[in-house]
C-alpha cells in the first residue's frame, strides 16, 4: 500500500515537473508565449492543471450545445481560455491574445500527451 502511495507521488511530482518543462518548451518554440523561470513555469504549470480539474469540466457542460454543434472543435477554444486565463493571474507567464492562446495550449496539449505516454511507460499501473 505505501509503495502504491509512494509510486503515485512520484508519478505527480515528475508530471508537475515535466509539465513545467513543456511550458518553457512552448514558450521557446512560439513567442506568442513568454515563461520568464522555471519558477514561473511551476506555478503555471500547477494553475493550469488547477484550473482544468476545476474550471474544465463546468465549461465543459454549460457549452455542452455549442461543443455538439461543432463536433467537439469547442474544445479547443476551452482550452484556450483555461490557458489565457492562467496567464492573466500570473506574473511571469504572459500570452499574447486568443490566438496566441490557441495555439500555445494546443502544444501544450500535445506536450502533455508525450509527458502522460512516457510515465505510463516509467510508472506503469500494477
Amino acid at each position: 500500500m505505501v509503495a502504491v502511495l509512494c509510486s503515485a507521488t512520484m508519478k505527480l511530482i515528475a508530471k508537475w515537473f515535466l509539465s513545467a518543462a513543456s511550458l518553457l518548451l512552448v514558450a521557446y518554440v512560439y513567442t506568442g508565449v513568454q515563461v520568464s523561470s522555471f519558477t514561473t513555469a511551476l506555478i503555471a504549470a500547477f494553475v493550469i492543471g488547477l484550473f482544468s480539474v476545476v474550471l474544465r469540466p463546468i465549461l465543459v457542460v454549460l457549452t455542452l450545445p455549442v461543443t455538439v454543434i461543432t463536433l467537439g472543435l469547442f474544445l479547443f477554444v476551452i482550452n484556450a481560455l483555461l490557458f489565457w486565463a492562467a496567464a492573466a493571474v500570473l506574473d511571469g507567464f504572459q500570452v499574447r491574445g486568443f490566438l496566441a492562446a490557441l495555439l500555445g495550449s494546443l502544444i501544450y496539449s500535445v506536450l502533455g500527451l508525450v509527458v502522460d505516454s512516457a510515465l505510463e511507460s516509467l510508472f506503469p499501473k500494477k
